[in-house]
């Protein structure tokens, strides 16, 4: 067991060296979200005049859309260290007090998956945000007392992928709020582009368009697919990534030309054809597929929405005309209950 854990803590540690080598440092190398990004810069310069810390700032959206990233780009842009850590790993108030303690004048705590993090830990943040105190409690019983610990006026950038489970006191608190989107297909080659470079990649601009139209608007899944296309083609072509070479490691890999893969064909034909089009309940469609509840809500149902192939409905999940198109049949009306029907054409 040891052993095992030995194991995935190295390939844990292999993987983020890979982002962390391909990873934007400022913000003129970061593409992409504009709108937030001069938002970031107005409070970095007016931060940086005032010579304060910045406001508390929390960053929401889909996994890999550089959260993480964003909160190191504010680090160097203002010119102070960064903490960064894990909602999961803060168990009692004690780790807080030790990361919170730790800081410098300015200094960044980031906090990622901030959602996670337990109801009595956020009752400690309450007062570390506000007054920048921390009151901790000594021992136990009759003979509890409460130190008060002076913090450093320090920024807390929290991520989650699930902003709807923060609690309300805890997002009151911070200053602003972010929401990343999905990225843009020509923002995805700029950074297809610049992480070919720091590889060393031979790809034409056919095989990175290839890539970057297939990657889901997610930068962290376009960055794996030029591994991936790369390892494919130094084995079965020419090491230069082209167009033909990035289509058929794409298409090995169950991914078509509009980056569904085979886990998205499954949720929608199982809506098309065991359900009638829909609505199914997220619970008989995890059940039908093969796959967890949370990974299919939280994994594929966001880019099957955005691209308008599934909808969400009270009564729950219901497959669109584009996604009946995509499979070559016709949306009926049903019977009573029973949802739209698929008929051949």
């Amino acid at each position: 067991m040891a052993e095992e854990r030995f194991i995935t803590s190295q390939l844990n540690r292999r993987e983020e060296s890979f982002e962390a080598t391909l990873r934007p440092r400022t913000f003129d190398e970061f593409p992409g979200q504009d709108r937030i990004k001069e938002r970031l810069k107005i409070i970095v310069q007016a931060a940086s005049e005032r010579n304060e810390a910045l406001g508390h700032l929390l960053f929401s959206g889909p996994p890999g859309l550089g959260k993480t990233t964003l909160a190191h780009i504010m680090a160097v842009a203002r010119g102070t260290n960064i903490k960064a850590t894990s909602a999961p790993v803060i168990e009692k108030p004690g780790d807080l007090a030790g990361l919170l303690t730790g800081l410098e004048e300015s200094d960044i705590l980031f906090i990622d998956e901030i959602h996670r993090l337990p109801i009595a830990i956020e009752e400690y943040l309450y007062s570390a945000m506000e007054d920048f105190v921390i009151d901790i409690m000594l021992d136990q019983g009759a003979g509890a007392r409460s130190v008060r610990l002076n913090l450093p006026h320090f920024t807390l950038i929290g991520a989650t992928t699930r902003q709807g489970k923060i609690s309300a006191p805890l997002r009151s608190r911070f200053s602003m709020a972010c929401r990343l989107d999905y990225y843009r297909v020509d923002d995805l080659e700029r950074i297809l582009h610049r992480s070919r470079g720091i590889l060393k990649v031979e790809a034409d601009d056919a095989g990175i368009y290839e890539i970057a139209r297939r990657s889901r608007g997610t930068p962290r899944i376009a960055n794996n697919l030029l591994r991936w296309v790369r390892d494919y083609a130094q084995v079965k072509g020419p090491s230069a990534i082209t167009g033909p070479i990035a289509i058929r490691a794409l298409e090995m890999l169950d991914i078509d030309e509009d980056g569904l893969d085979e886990m998205d064909n499954r949720v929608l034909e199982a809506i098309l054809y065991k359900f009638g089009g829909g609505p199914v309940g997220l619970k008989t469609l995890s059940v039908a597929v093969g796959e967890e509840m949370d990974t299919i809500e939280d994994v594929y149902e966001p880019f099957l929405i955005q691209e308008g192939y599934l909808m969400r409905t009270p009564q729950g999940r219901v497959a669109t005309a584009k996604a009946a198109k995509r499979f070559g049949i016709e949306l009926g009306g049903g019977g009573s209950g029973a949802g739209p029907q698929p008929r051949l054409f």
